[in-house]
C-alpha cells in the first residue's frame, strides 16, 4: 500500500497484521480521488475527516494532494498504532481521535471520508452527525450490494470497484 499522488507519491504505508483492518485498495483509492478531483478541482486547503481510518490511507492521500489538515478517527488499537506511525513518517498535519466512529461529532469539514466495516450501516449513521462545510463532499465506502441513504444528503455518484462501492454525497440544498 502506497500514497498514489501528490507530495508523498509512492511513499509506502504500514498496516497492522491480521484481518481486523481492511485498507482501501490502491485501485479503489485511485478511483475515489479521481472522482473527487473532477468535482473539487483541487484539494488545496481542505479540512478533511477520515472516519474508520484504519491505516489512514484515505486522509493521508488527501493531505498528500494539498489538504490543509486531517482529523482521523479510529478505535482499533493496532490500526491506531499503524496510523500514528504513518502520520509521523510523513510529517502530516493531522490529529488522531482514538474513539468509536459513532461517538465522533465535529466539523465543519470540506471533505469527509468514511470507510466503515461492510454491512454495518455505520457510515450513514456517522455522516448524519458530522458537520459538513457549505459545498462540502462526503464519501462512504461499502460492499457493492449495500445501499447508501443519509437524510439531508444527496447521492451524487456511485461506482463499484471489485467488492467495494464508493458513494459520493453532498448536503441536500433546500
Amino acid at each position: 500500500m502506497r500514497i498514489i499522488a501528490g507530495a508523498w507519491r509512492g511513499r509506502p504505508l504500514i498496516a497492522p497484521e491480521g484481518l481486523a483492518t481492511r485498507p482501501t485498495s490502491d485501485r479503489t483509492r485511485e478511483a475515489l480521488f479521481s472522482m473527487l478531483a473532477s468535482r473539487l478541482g483541487s484539494f488545496e486547503g481542505l479540512r478533511v475527516a477520515d472516519i474508520c481510518a484504519g491505516t489512514g490511507a484515505l486522509g493521508l492521500e488527501a493531505l498528500s494532494r494539498g489538504a490543509a489538515h486531517c482529523t482521523f478517527v479510529e478505535r482499533e488499537r493496532d490500526a491506531t498504532i499503524a496510523l500514528k506511525a504513518n502520520i509521523a513518517r510523513l510529517g502530516a498535519n493531522a490529529d488522531v481521535r482514538s474513539m468509536a466512529a459513532e461517538s465522533f461529532a465535529g466539523g465543519p469539514f470540506d471533505l469527509v471520508l468514511i470507510d466503515p466495516p461492510y454491512g454495518t450501516g455505520l457510515g450513514q449513521k456517522v455522516l448524519a452527525k458530522i458537520g459538513l462545510a457549505p459545498g462540502g463532499w462526503a464519501s462512504i465506502e461499502t460492499a457493492k450490494a449495500e445501499t447508501v441513504e443519509v437524510p439531508g444528503f444527496t447521492v451524487e455518484a456511485e461506482r463499484v470497484h471489485g467488492k467495494a462501492k464508493i458513494t459520493l454525497l453532498r448536503a441536500a440544498t433546500a
